[in-house]
């Protein structure tokens, strides 16, 4: 994988790296094709398996003019530091990244990986949004 350049800390493109090991590990075993539900258990397990802290499924309260009016549900937060959205879809559109940038808002990430597992090499289906 190339080294990019960012304003991330070296411990957080560290985790950023082992995550995406572990997503490539995932696809490389159950290929493109299956739900996201799916995707989300095994990234998890490997995750786990790895040492690598997470959470699935945390909660986060959406503000509106400083009241809650939601509380939205991420994918994966890896180590209170990186955001997954995990997709399983055709093609990841501008409407995903967007998504993904609201979310990182709502969290006060700084970094998020949008992975489409529903392609033939991961790599293609795997972008980097840092706010």
């Amino acid at each position: 994988m190339l080294k990019v350049t960012t304003s991330l800390d070296e411990e957080t493109e560290s985790l950023v790296y082992r995550t995406i090991g572990c997503c490539i590990a995932v696809h490389r075993e159950l290929g493109p094709g299956l739900l996201e539900a799916v995707y989300q258990r095994a990234v998890a397990h490997e995750l786990e398996t790895n040492r690598i802290p997470f959470e699935r499924e945390k909660a986060y309260p959406v503000k509106y003019r400083g009241r809650q009016i939601y509380v939205h549900r991420i994918d994966l937060v890896v180590d209170s530091k990186v955001m997954l959205e995990l997709k399983a879809v055709e093609t990841i559109h501008p409407i995903h990244r967007a998504q993904v940038l609201s979310c990182l808002r709502v969290t006060k990430l700084r970094i998020a990986l949008l992975i489409n597992f529903n392609v033939a090499f991961l790599p293609q289906g795997l972008q980097r949004v840092v706010l």
